[in-house]
């Protein structure tokens, strides 16, 4: 004899089907809770682990690595003027004009001072001429000490007689002359070698 197979009835039991309305409620909220797995979890229920947290700022992760630039107090700046070959130039002479000028008021006249005052002059001048105008220092310099030998030379005569003492006063001072322009000339030549290795490194 055949025996016909019988299917079970569908009574929504399946996932994806709703249950029948002519179940009771209780019936209802079994079938729902067939179809829905008690272990899936909204999105809203999922939970980040506790250890995971976001990065700190830089700044709070390690406080001794901020660096902060201590101000420098007034009193240790010193000038750092950079002045091109005419600046350097005018400065020179204006400088040593001005000091001829003060020698012969208090001291009256004496070419030892005024060869004392020549050597820091010579000093500022090749250490605030910039760079590229290094070498235009120990041609200047000599030229300064003749422009402010002029008002401490001695010319009661007239014009004629302060030439000669001009001329005579670069005969006498020739070392201080000398010791100031060497002088400026060492500084110009440390200088330029420090400021050829700068320009090499960057390049």
């Amino acid at each position: 004899m055949e025996q016909h197979r019988t299917r079970p009835p569908n009574d929504g039991s399946r996932r994806g089907t709703p249950p029948p309305a002519h179940l009771p409620p209780q019936a209802r909220r079994r079938a729902a809770d067939v179809r829905r797995p008690s272990d899936v979890r909204r999105p809203s229920e999922v939970r980040r682990p506790a250890d995971v947290r976001r990065p700190a700022p830089a700044a709070q992760r390690d406080p001794r690595r901020v660096r902060v630039a201590r101000p420098v107090p007034p009193g240790r700046r010193l000038p750092n003027p950079r002045l091109t070959g005419l600046g350097g130039g005018l400065f020179c002479m204006a400088a040593m004009f001005l000091l001829g000028c003060l020698d012969q008021v208090l001291f009256g006249a004496s070419l030892t001072v005024y060869g004392v005052l020549f050597l820091p002059v010579c000093v500022a001048t090749a250490l605030w001429v910039r760079g590229s105008d290094l070498l235009t220092a120990p041609v200047v310099v000599p030229i300064a000490f003749a422009v402010g030998l002029f008002p401490v030379a001695d010319g009661s005569a007239g014009l004629l007689s302060r030439m000669m003492g001009l001329v005579t006063g670069l005969a006498t001072q020739a070392g201080w002359l000398y010791g100031g322009t060497l002088a400026a000339g060492v500084i110009v030549l440390v200088r330029r070698v420090r400021w050829v290795r700068r320009r090499r490194r960057r390049g």
